[in-house]
């Protein structure tokens, strides 16, 4: 039988229940995954109760009201709260979301909530995304041409930039990549869902004059083909995206120009 030892100080426990805040009618319960590096202690899952009377209805907004009035310790990301940033990624009962566009309602009894799963914490909810960001780089995420610049701009005519909708908007905020078995056992050298979700997007650009060389780059076992098609990112992604069918169109393109 296979015997797995767990790194030191890595099984979760269970951490502090904070005070019911007072006169609050109703209270949503939290339980959130804390781990601070500079204490030496085990992550922890600390409980918080939520005033929903006295913050807005998403999940964001509850973590916002625990940061200002019960605990200032308490460290996540957010910017735009309008689900365009991508900051605040997290894990919410269970799925990779964004805390801010996930209404508490949504959730049934006490919100679970964690960093992203298999990367790297840097502190409580935040992931470390360096690894992730670099692999969105590699893939030369803009426009390459060798014409001459024109004097105004690359012109697109309307058809070639309707290729272009549903690879756009991605915001990179990792729900989908972090979802994807194939990226936990593999982030080293597979690109994930997003990265790849990217390349298809200057990949199907009728301004880039790089084709040839994006798909050598891709060509490779690890980089693309631990794609399994599980489809997981597609279900992640907090913007309707469809990475699983961009890597699909890739894999075809790869196919087709070797025949």
């Amino acid at each position: 039988m296979v015997q797995i030892t767990l790194p030191k100080n890595s099984k979760v426990i269970e951490g502090k229940t904070w005070p019911r805040p007072a006169k609050a009618r109703p209270t949503r319960e939290y339980r959130i995954y804390r781990w601070n590096p500079e204490d030496g202690r085990n992550p922890r899952i600390d409980t918080y109760f939520v005033d929903t009377g006295d913050c807005g209805p998403m999940v964001l907004d509850g973590l916002i009201w625990i940061k200002n009035n019960v605990d200032a310790t308490l460290t996540f990301r957010r910017s735009c709260r309008e689900g365009i940033c991508g900051s605040c990624a997290m894990n919410i009962d269970g799925t990779n979301t964004l805390a801010c566009t996930k209404a508490m309602s949504d959730v049934n009894g006490a919100l679970h909530i964690y960093p992203l799963p298999h990367m790297a914490v840097v502190k409580d909810l935040v992931p470390d995304l360096t690894n992730f960001y670099a692999q969105h780089a590699s893939i030369e995420p803009w426009l390459r041409t060798v014409s001459p610049v024109p004097q105004k701009e690359w012109r697109q005519s309307h058809d070639d930039r309707q290729k272009l909708d549903g690879l756009y908007e991605c915001i990179l905020c990792a729900c989908c990549s972090t979802a994807c078995p194939s990226y936990w056992w593999n982030s080293d050298r597979f690109l994930g869902p997003a990265a790849l979700l990217q390349a298809q997007r200057w990949l199907l650009d009728s301004r880039d004059e790089a084709t040839g060389e994006r798909l050598d780059n891709l060509e490779d076992p690890f980089r693309l083909y631990r794609c399994h098609t599980i489809m997981n990112c597609t279900k992640a992604c907090p913007k309707h995206l469809n990475p699983a069918k961009a890597i699909a169109d890739i894999k075809r393109v790869l196919v087709e120009r070797q025949v």
